[in-house]
């Protein structure tokens, strides 16, 4: 059993060492800061979704903008979009589950809100038709996938596809490029932590 667990910490190290290694991937998250800097700055929005641990990370990143990450700050208008279980529920049933998010952000989103959608597969149903509605309203869409993109690819504006096909080792790349994203925001817009 031991050597089972090394061998998985040495997979998920291996893709993170391949995300250190591209150039591309970093170039888009450092995109990613600025744009999303940007939006703060013009007082838009930074949006998110996800399904199942993809939803669980994409509360957990929302919260770091509208908590905290390291520095007590104003908080900053971000949301994951799948918190309201009684509008979840109603548009799920009354409607399909496809169309969840698109819903909402057809009522929400605003031109130059930022929309970032996690889908280790980048084919979720109800992730694509939010970003079709993204586009139509001329938010900024943000896709975190694994590799290859999915149909997701085509849809958004910036792609940050994790080198893997393993939905664990995925997710927890997210994560981390999440808290990069949202560390060097804070950092933009309130200066660095002291601690």
């Amino acid at each position: 059993m031991g050597q089972k667990i090394k061998d998985i910490i040495g997979t998920a190290v291996s893709v993170k060492s391949q995300l250190l290694q591209d150039e591309k991937i970093i170039a888009v998250v450092d995109d990613c800061i600025n744009l999303i800097v940007d939006a703060f700055k013009n007082g838009n929005k930074v949006l998110f979704c996800g399904n199942g641990g993809s939803a669980a990370d994409a509360q957990h990143l929302a919260a770091e903008f509208s908590g905290r990450f390291y520095i007590d700050r104003p908080a900053l208008p971000a949301e994951a979009l799948h918190c309201n279980t009684s509008y979840l529920t109603a548009v799920a049933n009354d409607y399909s589950y496809d169309m969840i998010y698109a819903r909402l952000l057809q009522g929400i989103g605003n031109k130059a809100d930022v929309l970032i959608g996690l889908s280790t597969s980048g084919n979720s149903n109800n992730i694509i038709k939010a970003f079709e509605v993204a586009k139509q309203k001329g938010m900024i869409t943000i896709g975190f996938t694994g590799a290859g993109g999915g149909a997701m690819k085509a849809l958004s504006d910036h792609l940050l596809n994790v080198p893997s096909m393993d939905t664990p080792r995925i997710q927890e790349c997210h994560m981390l490029l999440g808290h990069i994203i949202c560390q060097l925001v804070e950092e933009k817009l309130f200066g660095e932590s002291q601690s």
